[in-house]
């Protein structure tokens, strides 16, 4: 069955960075776009990032100028490099494989933005 794994959150202070990391298995995967969401308590999931099979990338506003996605698709693997960290960055990052109307999600890494 198809698996998203998540991997590379942790704590961090203001203006530090991450790479966030999804290793997907029982897809195709370079044929799926990826996106990653984050998702804080009591609100909406949001989006971040997305890169389409065509390498085509798309941030949000919140995220452009700091944080770059990525792909390698012969390691089946999504990256979220996060760089000037905010304290409202910290959320849980979810990772996002769709291809029509078929999505498949992970199951989170927590990131925390403090000093």
């Amino acid at each position: 069955q198809v698996q998203l794994v998540e991997s590379g959150g942790g704590l961090v202070q203001p203006g530090g960075s991450l790479r966030l990391s999804c290793a997907a298995s029982g897809m195709m995967f370079s044929s799926y776009g990826m996106r990653w969401y984050r998702q804080t308590p009591g609100k909406q999931r949001e989006f971040v990032a997305l890169i389409n099979s065509a390498t085509y990338t798309q941030l949000a506003d919140s995220a452009k100028g700091r944080f770059t996605i990525s792909r390698d698709n012969p390691k089946n693997t999504v990256y979220l490099q996060m760089n000037s960290l905010k304290p409202e960055d910290t959320a849980v990052y979810y990772c996002n494989a769709f291809r029509g109307p078929t999505q498949y999600w992970g199951q989170g890494t927590q990131v925390t933005v403090s000093s």
